[in-house]
């Protein structure tokens, strides 16, 4: 047992990821639909490839999306809305009525109206009779019963597009229904004409009765503040009448029965043939999935899901050892697919006709922004062919998906532009949009018969990968990670911790910058990250503001203090910088990422300067080898190893005297040979071809530094 747990302790990365794989499987397994697939594949307007497909029970033909929508339509003709009667809007706006009209009344008989009226207007109000006054007022009120009767309604986009058709709607009064026609009722707008024109009516043509000074009267009264709609729509009533008439659509137009024949091998699949066999398809896979064969679809649904998620832990095993070494980034990896197919398998689940509003994009970008483009692009096919197992048409989605994933990752070059981002997802519109309009062109539709909201879908989708950049700073702070928008952060000069190394060691930091252009020249000439390399190249000599008159770069001219020191003291300060930067690194919270180059930058190299000196000065005694050598490790990384290569080079490139092409071809190839026999890329993935090119970019570099001309070859 002891064995066992010694094994277990030994390997529990090992185990770890192990764990790690199987709970993936079996999440995904629970989320997948537990039924049957159906074993043939077909698309509108393609050749039926198969032998005849003769039925083997009876299914009921299920109606497309086109005819349900038309019977939908058909139905919600007949729909009559419902609005709530509300008596007391009729009391209160009659109280302001009587109040308002007696008050305007008065200033009219004494001639003190904004409305300008002449001597006889003043007259007639002012002589007229106590009986006829109330008359007057009466007819207002009798109009405003009128059309508070009949029923004020506001209205809304469905009852503007049905004034011109027979329609009719129930109004509520004491929770009795009671039907009338949409004519019959009045509108705030078509109630005030109504009434205007009632009292322009009372002009009889009789200039004894001047009753043609009452409608500039009742037009200053401005009856159309009194017309407060008092129909209000009953939502919930006219949503439970509208969903029962939807529920009494049938779904189903028919049997096919059995042993006939549903398509013969080089029939077209035209719109009836696709809809016979899609619903042959959806009996077929509720059939399996309810029968005693479920056991063998989860078998299979098991072996396809553990299958992919194997070849992908491969391929990260084979491509990227680092990744399949560090359990948080083997672990996210395998997290965001187990994601993307639960947010699949709910929508499927709940409204599949939504499925393209998700931007499935995103996650090879969100990959590609902490890994890089082969991961993004291998983890996107994989999580596409997961999900096709569960969606519809899964051809059209695994082809739309893939292919604007793939657009995605290869358009977005940098994620700490916004332009760019931007510009992605434009083109994964438009990749969607072609793609989709070629694909229904091929079923055999016609252009006006295009359904124009997948178009919105697309966009929405589309418009959705800019949560990328919420959802990078998120992953950030949860696993550790380091993007491109936090590189471009760091390496600003004006952070703190790089202007504290300007201040206290000046010559460190012009160092590093050095360095910083060498390696980034080196890292886009092999495909490393640049922007990688030159941060960790600004921040891997942090350590030197502790005792910064100790470095050459910072030595003045009249005194070298280890002049005044044992060679195992300059030894110890100069190795010390390593780890003090590290603490420097995380006392400021630098990423770990940064802080490697700082610890990986000497690997396991030895101080060679104070080594030598110590052995001439001690011939005779054994020398401890460790306290002239760096602590480590060597870089694990092309980026680290770029850093080591660039920081040696240009450190050495100070102490020559005299420039030329072979002092400093010499210079270079010595160096990094140097480092290579000393095993310190041996841990990093980068090939001597890579070696060599970098070897290039630093003669180059150097010799424009040293402004070296370039020798053009002797004409004949």
């Amino acid at each position: 047992m002891r064995k066992i747990f010694k094994y277990i302790a030994n390997h529990k990365h090992d185990f770890l990821r192990g764990l790690t794989y199987v709970v993936s499987v079996v999440i995904i397994l629970l989320i997948y639909p537990h039924k049957g697939s159906f074993p043939y594949e077909f698309q509108k307007g393609k050749i039926w490839l198969h032998n005849d497909l003769i039925s083997t029970f009876d299914f009921p033909i299920k109606k497309s999306e086109q005819e349900l929508k038309l019977e939908k339509d058909s139905i919600l003709k007949e729909f009559k809305p419902y609005y709530n009667y509300q008596s007391d809007v009729y009391t209160n706006q009659l109280k302001k009525l009587d109040k308002n009209i007696l008050t305007l009344w008065s200033k009219y008989a004494v001639g003190n109206s904004a409305h300008p009226i002449n001597l006889e207007e003043i007259k007639f109000f002012h002589k007229i009779d106590k009986e006829k006054q109330e008359k007057y007022i009466h007819f207002v009120r009798d109009l405003l019963a009128y059309v508070y009767e009949k029923g004020i309604v506001q209205p809304d986009d469905n009852l503007e597009s049905q004034k011109k058709k027979d329609f009719s709607l129930v109004i509520l009064k004491n929770n009795v229904g009671e039907e009338s026609d949409f004519s019959d009722i009045f509108t705030p707008k078509s109630a005030y004409e109504y009434i205007l024109q009632r009292i322009e009516a009372l002009n009889t043509g009789n200039d004894n009765d001047k009753t043609i000074y009452l409608s500039g009267f009742f037009k200053e009264l401005d009856l159309n503040e009194y017309l407060v709609p008092n129909l209000i729509l009953n939502e919930d009533a006219s949503n439970n009448t509208k969903n029962e008439l939807i529920k009494k659509i049938a779904l189903n137009k028919g049997m096919f029965l059995t042993d006939r024949k549903v398509i013969g091998k080089g029939e077209i699949i035209n719109e009836e043939k696709f809809n016979v066999l899609s619903s042959l398809k959806y009996e077929y896979e509720n059939r399996l999935g309810n029968s005693s064969q479920i056991v063998s679809v989860i078998i299979g649904h098991g072996l396809l899901v553990s299958s992919l998620i194997l070849l992908l832990l491969i391929f990260i095993a084979h491509f990227r050892r680092d990744v399949y070494k560090n359990n948080v980034r083997y672990s996210f990896i395998l997290l965001i697919v187990v994601v993307a197919v639960g947010i699949v398998g709910i929508v499927v689940r709940y409204d599949f006709q939504n499925l393209y509003i998700l931007p499935f994009a995103l996650l090879p970008i969100v990959i590609k922004t902490f890994y890089d483009s082969r991961i993004a692009l291998f983890v996107n096919t994989v999580a596409i062919l997961l999900t096709g197992f569960m969606t519809p048409n899964a051809f059209e989605f695994i082809l739309l998906n893939y292919v604007a994933g793939s657009v995605a990752v290869i358009s977005l070059t940098t994620v700490y532009k916004r332009r760019k981002l931007f510009e992605t997802t434009i083109w994964v519109f438009i990749t969607y949009s072609f793609l989709y309009t070629g694909i229904f062109l091929l079923q055999g539709n016609s252009l006006s018969d295009i359904q124009f909201e997948k178009y919105f879908l697309f966009a929405i989708s589309s418009f959705l990968l800019l949560l990328a950049y919420p959802l990078i700073f998120i992953f950030e702070r949860m696993f550790g990670f380091l993007s491109d928008i936090t590189l471009l952060e760091l390496s600003d000069s004006n952070q703190p911790l790089l202007r504290e190394l300007n201040e206290k060691a000046p010559g460190t930091f012009q160092h590093s910058l050095q360095v910083a252009n060498l390696a980034e020249e080196a890292a886009y000439k092999i495909g490393a990250n640049p922007l990688m390399v030159r941060t960790g190249a600004l921040y891997h000599d942090i350590g030197k503001m502790y005792n910064p008159k100790y470095f050459i770069e910072n030595l003045s001219a009249e005194k070298n203090p280890h002049d005044s020191i044992s060679f195992e003291a300059s030894a110890k300060i100069i190795i010390d910088h390593v780890t003090r930067g590290v603490e420097i690194g995380r006392k400021y919270k630098l990423p770990e990422q940064i802080i490697n180059f700082i610890r990986t930058h000497h690997g396991t190299t030895m101080v060679q300067f104070f080594y030598v000196s110590y052995k001439k000065q001690n011939p005779n005694v054994e020398v401890d080898k460790g306290i002239f050598t760096y602590p480590g490790p060597v870089p694990l990384s092309k980026e680290t190893a770029l850093v080591m290569m660039a920081d040696s080079v240009e450190a050495a490139s100070r102490s020559i005297k005299e420039f030329n092409r072979d002092v400093i071809n010499d210079l270079v190839d010595n160096i990094i040979y140097y480092q290579m026999i000393n095993n310190q890329y041996n841990e990093c993935d980068i090939t001597y071809r890579e070696i060599t090119k970098v070897k290039e970019v630093f003669k180059r570099k150097l010799m424009n530094i040293y402004h070296l001309r370039v020798e053009y070859p002797e004409m004949d």
